[in-house]
């Protein structure tokens, strides 16, 4: 799914139907020696970061049998799939987009990623958290900040276990949250999709063992040495489309816990919550119940580029579910989550 229009010379490559755009376009807001000096760096940084993720993904590819993306329709899972076709250029991509939906998603959500997996004619598998409550197997919360997030986990444990994964390809980044930080590229999940810190077995040069147990699995995150300002630059460089939650746009929205939520059908405001109308946007995408906006009019992507290199609020400081208790990520983590 490539933007039309770019500035500057634009080189395509037919066979991936992937476009690369040349480092003269990169560097059209610099001028002089200096516009040099940063278009070699950037694109040498993204280069890198690119060959070093198409590798980890043709390594999981090479060692296990039956694997499948992790897609959320959030730009961290965008740019996983679209690695992914490059990763197997020129055949054709077979590995399915698997969505844990809770039913709670944005309708913006949904309907991006329907059709970015029509787009990249790839096979979308979608498990429901509802068919999970219905089967007994998990319970809603209850009270007006009750969220479905960690519910996923249930569902996607029993995903894993219905397709016979043996391993889940994961857009996740170290430089998230501190759980994630200390997690292995391959990452290593015992018979009850449990991750145990310090089980995780050692990557040197860039060798990854992924020796697994009858019934065990393995979560792979070829983004782990991205930063969102990373990810950020590659969608620029590769004009990538994105769900439009990620730019500027007018939203009902309330104020909660220092965090601005959307005003939806599946969020409840307190006694002395109100709505109010504001141009937000959204640094990253889950639920609705527990994924805060931000106050933005970043409607480009170069302007949050921009926006996000001069932030000093962390992406994952607008997420609710990340501030029930100081290790909330990692004990979601040790139970099977994402």
């Amino acid at each position: 799914m490539s933007k039309n229009g770019a500035s500057g010379r634009e080189r395509v490559n037919t066979v991936t139907d992937v476009h690369i755009v040349s480092r003269e376009a990169d560097a059209s807001s610099v001028s002089g020696e200096e516009c040099v000096n940063v278009a070699d760096v950037l694109h040498t940084h993204l280069r890198v970061l690119e060959d070093e993720a198409i590798h980890i993904i043709r390594e999981a590819l090479a060692q296990f049998e039956r694997a499948a993306i992790l897609f959320s329709g959030g730009k961290d899972s965008v740019v996983l799939a679209w690695l992914a076709r490059k990763a197997v250029s020129p055949a054709k991509l077979t590995v399915p987009l698997l969505h844990i939906d809770t039913g709670h998603n944005f309708p913006e959500t949904l309907r991006f990623r329907d059709a970015f997996a029509r787009e990249l004619n790839v096979p979308l598998l979608v498990r429901l958290v509802q068919d999970t409550i219905d089967r007994g197997r998990a319970a809603d919360e209850t009270g007006v900040r009750a969220t479905r997030n960690a519910l996923q986990t249930v569902t996607l444990l029993d995903a894993i276990q219905e397709l016979r994964l043996d391993a889940a390809l994961g857009g996740a980044r170290r430089d998230e949250e501190k759980a994630r930080a200390k997690e292995r590229i391959f990452s290593h999940r015992n018979a009850f999709g449990e991750w145990e810190p310090k089980q995780q077995r050692p990557e040197l040069w860039g060798l990854y063992n992924g020796r697994k147990n009858a019934g065990e699995h393995f979560r792979v995150f070829p983004l782990s040495n991205w930063t969102e300002l990373d990810v950020w630059q590659y969608v620029a460089r590769e004009h990538i489309q994105l769900p439009e939650l990620y730019f500027a746009h007018d939203r009902e929205v309330f104020e909660r816990d220092g965090m601005l939520l959307a005003v939806s059908d599946h969020v409840r405001l307190d006694t002395d919550e109100r709505p109010v109308r504001r141009r937000v946007r959204f640094r990253t995408i889950g639920d609705a119940t527990c994924t805060g906006a931000l106050c933005s009019d970043a409607a480009t992507t170069h302007q949050v580029v921009a926006e996000i290199a001069a932030a000093r609020v962390t992406e994952r400081g607008g997420r609710a579910d990340d501030r029930r208790s100081e290790t909330s990520m990692e004990d979601r983590k040790r139970q099977g989550y994402f």
